[in-house]
């Protein structure tokens, strides 16, 4: 069953826990409806016909909803279109809707939005979760992309974070902080191993990552890749790596 509740000194966004839990989606994905005559729906979630039917009730009960929306392409955001039978957009940074202004923050993902509101609530997607770290795969420099997001939201004036897992985040200048430093906190971990000569990519996420358990590894293995793509792409990457 869908779990529901409203948004902290935001009576006008409610979040809709979709009945997916999991070690990638924590308590499952944060649907949001925001605003009234018509609302807006934000990540409506996996294909579960009783989250959907929980989404439509909210929508009714809010004068129907405007459009639904996804801060990004990822199954578990967007598959509820198929059970819902209309579409769910993922915009272009800079389009508006419903009071929402869309941003573009690829890192997690290439097409990655946020959604940001007047009074400054940002519908942050899967860039910043409610608990632990996103992951960042590589491609394309990623790292540099997530983080370059990462400042484009800390120097709005944001007031609540609606993450798509995980619980609101009341103190968005301080989850960004805490963001940040956690990735260059491995990148600094990444460097010195290099820096004392070690070559061995085992190795190295080894001891970069040496806090991780297991079961995470191979995602750490994945983050490890976007940071080499990031220190080659600002020429700070030996050119000896080997498996």
């Amino acid at each position: 069953m869908s779990a529901w509740d409203r948004a902290p000194g935001h009576s006008e966004v409610l979040r809709i826990v979709a009945p997916n839990p999991g070690p990638m989606t924590l308590e499952g994905t944060n649907t949001y409806v925001y605003g009234a005559d018509p609302c807006v729906v934000i990540d409506p979630g996996p294909g579960n016909r009783e989250h959907v039917e929980a989404i439509l009730a909210a929508g009714e009960e809010r004068g129907g909803i405007g459009a639904f929306l996804a801060t990004h392409s990822h199954d578990d955001h967007v598959g509820a279109a198929a059970v819902l039978e209309a579409e769910v957009l993922v915009p272009e940074g800079g389009t508006a809707f419903g009071g929402l202004r869309a941003v573009a923050t690829p890192g997690h993902a290439a097409d990655h939005v946020a959604f940001l509101s007047a009074d400054g609530v940002a519908f942050c997607g899967d860039l910043v979760l409610g608990l632990g770290s996103t992951i960042v795969p590589p491609g394309g420099n990623s790292l540099a992309a997530f983080l370059d997001s990462l400042a484009l939201l800390a120097a709005a004036d944001l007031s609540l974070m609606a993450p798509g897992h995980g619980p609101w985040i009341t103190d968005p200048a301080a989850k960004l902080a805490e963001y940040v430093e956690h990735r260059l906190m491995r990148e600094r971990r990444l460097l010195a191993a290099l820096d004392s000569g070690e070559r061995s990519r085992a190795t190295l996420l080894a001891t970069a990552w040496d806090d991780v358990p297991p079961e995470l590894l191979p995602m750490a293995a994945m983050a490890m890749e976007a940071h080499l793509e990031k220190l080659e792409a600002e020429a700070r990457l030996p050119r000896d790596l080997r498996e």
